[in-house]
């Protein structure tokens, strides 16, 4: 028997096996660049290839992976930073929908609550920022904060990143409190100045797919329509893998909000919040990557406000009590090998909404002007 029925629509649920299969390799498996990156999907989780693009289209098409693209470790290529907002209760709502709609370079918006009143619990509104080289993050700030109300922001710089990846999928069966064996390697956070030509694979590299594009030799012919040489491009792109600034190719499912069939891929996610000593905050960043059901995992330094918090993390899944399983099997991991916890806190999500952040320097300058902005008051630097 065939392993596609044309005849019948296919499954585009989570739940489906075969999809399942596919879904645990491709959401984030495949590290770096690939020249062909569904063949490689296809091997990893042992399906014929036209059965991998048939369901990857149909799941894409039908809304259960929301994107399909090359990400970038785009904190080295933009300056960027976690943003906590802390938003008059009546003009939250208002506020999230204008990042999410207005502002390219906000990218993950999250409305977050506590358990309990604590360090920071007023600060409803995260947000992830990037703005692209040349351009001031606190102007963009300052911008924002006055279009959405805010009474206050904070901006939370990554130092370093110890975690990042997805694959919700795989986490769903993972034992409380599994961890890798090996400690998790810092990549420090350094924006990286890239010439032209590096600049234009990246603008390539990094725009989603389109389900036509779910295929063989994709890449060939995005560089044919951007005037590349598919050698070159080639090389650029392992170029850019050696320093470290290509992410993943990854397939990304709808977090919270369900599916076309009804069902959730995740109902909670938890942003996890530690203070450890000044002199450990590497050392415990390493021991907390380790566990693999985080997505993110980076050390932040947060001030007062929060707690003195240093290191934060996500974690997301189906059950809130497994949730709270999994943190606490990585506190007390830190007691047992001697790490002390000064201080933790978890800041839940409820709604949001994920997009990649534009970090292009044109499109700064063509946002500015469509808001009626000077973009030289926006540079890095300016008054």
């Amino acid at each position: 028997m065939s392993s596609l029925d044309l005849d019948e629509p296919l499954p585009v649920s989570t739940e489906d096996p075969v999809n399942a299969r596919i879904l645990a390799v491709s959401e984030d498996k495949l590290a770096g660049f690939h020249e062909e990156p569904f063949a490689v999907i296809a091997r990893l989780s042992g399906l014929p290839l036209a059965t991998v693009t048939a369901r990857i289209r149909a799941m894409l098409s039908a809304g259960t992976i929301r994107r399909v693209r090359q990400t970038l470790l785009a904190n080295d290529l933009a300056p960027g930073a976690l943003i906590a907002w802390e938003i008059p209760e009546e003009k939250l709502g208002a506020a999230f929908d204008f990042l999410v709609a207005e502002d390219p370079f906000s990218g993950h918006v999250v409305i977050r609550s506590t358990d309990s009143a604590s360090a920071g619990s007023s600060f409803r509104l995260w947000s992830t920022l990037k703005v692209p080289q040349g351009f001031s993050l606190e102007a963009h700030c300052r911008y924002l904060s006055g279009q959405i109300g805010a009474v206050r922001h904070r901006i939370l710089r990554a130092k370093g990143i110890f975690t990042l990846g997805v694959g919700h999928v795989r986490r769903r069966t993972l034992e409380i409190g599994a961890l890798s064996p090996a400690r998790a390697r810092m990549h420090p956070v350094t924006v990286r100045r890239l010439s032209d030509v590096q600049w234009k694979v990246l603008e390539v590299l990094k725009e989603e797919l389109r389900p036509d594009e779910i295929r063989l030799g994709f890449w060939q012919s995005r560089t044919r329509s951007a005037g590349l040489d598919f050698p070159e491009f080639v090389r650029v792109a392992r170029e850019l893998e050696r320093l470290g600034i290509l992410g993943r190719f990854s397939t990304f499912l709808e977090h919270v909000k369900p599916l076309s069939t009804g069902e959730r891929v995740t109902r909670f996610n938890g942003l996890f919040h530690w203070a450890v000593p000044p002199g450990r905050v590497e050392e415990a960043g390493q021991e907390i990557g380790r566990f693999e059901i985080l997505t993110h995992c980076y050390w932040r330094e947060a001030g007062p406000e929060f707690g003195n918090v240093n290191l934060m993390a996500v974690a997301h899944g189906r059950e809130k009590d497994r949730l709270l399983l999994h943190k606490a099997a990585i506190d007390d991991h830190l007691r047992q090998i001697g790490i002390p916890v000064l201080y933790s806190n978890i800041f839940w999500g409820g709604r949001s909404e994920i997009k990649p952040s534009e970090i292009l320097p044109e499109a700064y300058r063509k946002w500015s002007r469509s808001r009626g902005i000077d973009w030289r008051t926006m540079r890095d630097g300016s008054s």
